[in-house]
């Protein structure tokens, strides 16, 4: 890589290839961004092989919606809203297949994925997210970006494709919106 290549340039190089359709450029970048995503999905949920299944269907994500990359926003923030997506989706599977199970006469050890207290505040933000979600959808992604993952507002306007006051409207609702769901129960 020369000096005045940057590790975000050879990314977009890599993924205009792979929309392209060059396999070999789809191997490199799934292999380069797989650390990054697996990361995300971490921060995200607690359990370590759900991260790792959250990891594998961005991933997977990521390979067949390639075309869908518009180019608005970086490549690496459209990786961060794919794989932030992956995480909380498969939170939500995890979630319906808990309640589903969930037997009162059978009780055994409490499952670590869906216990907030060996969780701590993941497990309550994602609670938070999803009644965000339900309720407001439009304001999910744009929250997550900024306050998971620290992007900037002019990052998150490129990605939702929204202006910027908008973007910065729709966090501060959604703030207003979570934060009373994530105060401690008394």
């Amino acid at each position: 890589m020369s000096e005045s290549t940057s590790p975000t340039d050879d990314l977009a190089t890599l993924a205009e290839a792979a929309q392209a359709g060059d396999k070999n450029a789809m191997d490199d970048l799934l292999r380069q961004v797989h650390p990054r995503v697996l990361r995300i999905c971490r921060s995200v949920l607690p359990y370590s092989a759900d991260a790792e299944d959250a990891a594998q269907e961005a991933l997977l994500n990521i390979a067949t919606k390639i075309n869908t990359y518009s180019g608005r926003s970086s490549f690496s923030t459209w990786v961060h809203s794919v794989a932030a997506n992956s995480a909380r989706s498969t939170y939500r599977k995890l979630k319906r297949s808990a309640q589903a199970a969930h037997n009162p006469e059978q009780m055994e050890k409490p499952d670590p994925r869906t216990t907030s207290v060996i969780a701590g505040t993941r497990l309550d933000l994602l609670e938070a997210l999803e009644t965000l979600e339900r309720d407001r959808p439009q304001m999910v992604t744009p929250l997550v970006l900024r306050d998971v993952y620290g992007l900037s507002y002019e990052e998150i306007a490129a990605e939702v494709g929204a202006p910027l006051g908008t973007v910065k409207s729709r966090i501060h609702d959604a703030r207003e919106v979570v934060r009373p769901l994530l105060r401690p129960k008394d």
